[in-house]
């Protein structure tokens, strides 16, 4: 697995562009502190700590991705992402985002969306392009938190537009229910997501916590060679 990969990893997240409300926003937490570990063959590679807070009809959402190893001596830079909306019946509609590693600045990523405008600004590599805006698009830290308003139960597949601040493209996925899957956070039922890759493409396999709104709790990346990588669920807290 290349660092491209890795990087993927980090913050890859899966959504539908045409939501199904399963939960009030009132009902929904007011914050939401997550500790990830990233692992290459058994082997720990990085944290990511993430934070979702609401207020009213607002959201932020912050990720620190931090190198750990041997990859810490080849990319020792931190990986900051920022999500910042409002929050609607349909769920979360970010407003702005932006990626940012230390030491690679020319990595660095920022999107602005105009809803009412219907307009998508992505700024990267210090290019600047403007395109149409999709309805229920998502970036591509929004789309985990995304989750919590989705009746998964009555879906069976995912399509939907998410940007990562560079460009924009359409995702799929099937839905079922998962194997229970056990952490040092807790035990969780499941709702297991598959982007069904073909030959020559990268698959993503995701699991969702049934009875904690519905956050991830595992992603597995595999790249068309083989090469794999696991992001796990290790802390939670969660304000309602």
């Amino acid at each position: 697995m290349n660092m491209r990969g890795y990087a993927l990893l980090l913050a890859v997240i899966l959504l539908p562009g045409a939501s199904v409300a399963a939960n009030d926003t009132a009902t929904l937490p007011v914050s939401v502190h997550a500790g990830y570990v990233v692992l290459k063959s058994g082997i720990e590679i990085g944290r990511i700590d993430e934070v979702f807070t609401r207020n009213d009809d607002h959201y932020s959402l912050t990720s620190t991705a931090k190198p750990l190893g041997l990859l810490a001596l080849f990319k020792p830079g931190k990986i900051f992402i920022h999500s910042a909306g409002t929050v609607t019946a349909q769920g979360l509609q970010p407003v702005q985002f932006s990626y940012q590693r230390e030491g690679e600045s020319q990595k660095d990523s920022h999107a602005d969306f105009a809803w009412e405008n219907q307009r998508l600004s992505l700024n990267h590599d210090g290019q600047h392009i403007e395109m149409d805006l999709p309805h229920g698009t998502q970036d591509r830290l929004s789309a985990m938190y995304q989750f919590m308003f989705l009746n998964l139960r009555e879906m069976r597949m995912l399509k939907f537009p998410m940007t990562n601040g560079s460009k924009l493209d359409d995702y799929h996925y099937t839905i079922a229910e998962g194997a229970p899957f056990k952490t040092a956070a807790d035990q969780f039922n499941t709702w297991y997501l598959d982007s069904q890759a073909q030959a020559g493409e990268t698959r993503t396999q995701l699991w969702l916590a049934i009875e904690r709104y519905n956050l991830p709790c595992k992603l597995v990346i595999t790249d068309p060679d083989g090469g794999k990588l696991t992001q796990e669920l290790r802390t939670l807290h969660i304000q309602p």
